[in-house]
């Protein structure tokens, strides 16, 4: 659902302003869900801080990256370049040590970012890529967020959090556009556009972070985290697929090397937990 969503949202881009979609997105994963859902155990500033970082940090400045020229094939693959901005967060805000292995993933994934600075088949802009590392950005903030507070009931807080994305996502809109975008909506909406939206609503924001947080609880993240590489290829075989993307050597290269360097760095994590169940079997 995540690595399909991207292409999900450009269409949707192409049928409104790509801050109304994302504005109606957040609007229905918390209407009229959160009629029924109690408020979880967290502050409104923790909520507030959570949904304007999700909802217009990331959501909302990856829809502007796809409106700006990215693909979405591309923009999913950055978008996951927030796996070692993280690692970076860890050690500056949380004083997490940086290993050998971990930095050698953390030099090979930069070194395939940069090449994505060199694709030239259209598929790529300079404004698109600088929203979409903005947004980068924000998901590892909000994962830090998440290290720093107790959640008994994710569901409520995805439903709750979302409460506070829409308005600046329409604010945002009207200053840069005024009420053309919503001139636009009123008179153009249509199945599409409203499929675009439903479908970034309620499977990918509300099923997808709900289902993807329980498992979290569940299971180590040594465990989860290597799952996430799964997005960006799904990412781009959907724009392969649905817009004809074309995955040249430089862009299938740039996929790997930041990949590659992801998977070295949980690499270390995950063999620690092996290395801990074998001792502890052994016991």
């Amino acid at each position: 659902m995540w690595g399909f969503n991207f292409s999900i949202i450009k269409l949707g881009v192409s049928e409104m302003d790509p801050l109304i979609l994302t504005g109606l997105r957040f609007t229905f994963a918390t209407f009229p869900a959160i009629f029924f859902i109690k408020r979880p155990k967290v502050s409104l500033f923790i909520l507030a801080l959570y949904g304007i970082t999700f909802g217009v940090g990331v959501w909302g400045m990856l829809t502007l990256s796809i409106q700006f020229g990215l693909s979405a094939g591309v923009s999913s693959l950055i978008l996951q370049s927030s796996a070692f901005i993280s690692v970076l967060f860890g050690v500056l805000f949380l004083k997490e040590k940086l290993s050998i292995i971990r930095k050698t993933g953390l030099l090979v994934s930069i070194v395939g970012l940069a090449l994505i600075f060199t694709i030239e088949d259209g598929s790529v802009t300079l404004i698109g890529i600088l929203f979409a590392c903005f947004a980068a950005i924000s998901l590892s903030i909000i994962s830090l967020i998440l290290k720093k507070i107790v959640i008994e009931d994710m569901f409520a807080f995805v439903v709750w959090s979302c409460l506070f994305a829409p308005i600046p996502l329409f604010t945002l809109s009207l200053i840069i556009n005024g009420v053309t975008g919503f001139e636009v909506l009123v008179s153009n909406i249509n199945y599409l556009s409203a499929f675009s939206v439903l479908f970034q609503a309620y499977p990918v924001t509300v099923l997808g972070y709900w289902l993807w947080n329980k498992l979290v609880v569940l299971y180590p993240m040594s465990a989860m985290a290597p799952l996430t590489l799964l997005v960006p290829m799904f990412g781009l075989l959907g724009s392969a697929i649905f817009y004809n993307e074309q995955i040249g050597a430089t862009k299938l290269l740039a996929s790997l090397l930041i990949l590659s360097g992801i998977a070295i760095g949980l690499s270390e994590a995950l063999m620690q937990k092996i290395n801990a169940r074998i001792i502890e079997g052994k016991r």
